[in-house]
């Protein structure tokens, strides 16, 4: 408010149904590191963001985690040159969200630590 920026919905101009589903069919590669879970049930953390993820969505919940529903990390798609190999760590609920670390591939130190 007060900026004179008129903010856009949905940014990138189409529903983000159909924009998951476009991103997923690009190749675009992603965990969901946080979930929460007064929106979303904490199994959710540590999943692929695929078409089975977005298949198994409750209705309400944005397909993109536009709500705060869920947060992503990104680690491979047409953008990269070169694929972030991780793999789920521990999934740890504090308050009401869900945290899953994930682990470098090539390390055993996490990437993102829930214990922090």
């Amino acid at each position: 408010s007060g900026t004179g920026l008129e903010p856009l919905f949905p940014v990138w101009g189409e529903p983000t149904q159909r924009l998951a589903h476009r991103m997923v069919d690009s190749g675009l590669k992603a965990i969901l590191t946080c979930v929460d879970t007064r929106k979303l049930s904490s199994n959710f953390a540590g999943r692929k963001f695929d078409q089975d993820l977005l298949a198994s969505l409750p209705s309400g919940i944005d397909p993109c985690g536009e709500n705060g529903e869920f947060h992503s990390f990104v680690y491979g798609g047409p953008m990269f040159s070169d694929e972030i190999e991780v793999i789920p760590g521990e999934i740890v609920v504090r308050d009401h969200f869900a945290f899953a670390d994930l682990i470098s591939a090539n390390s055993t130190i996490p990437i993102g630590s829930a214990a922090m």
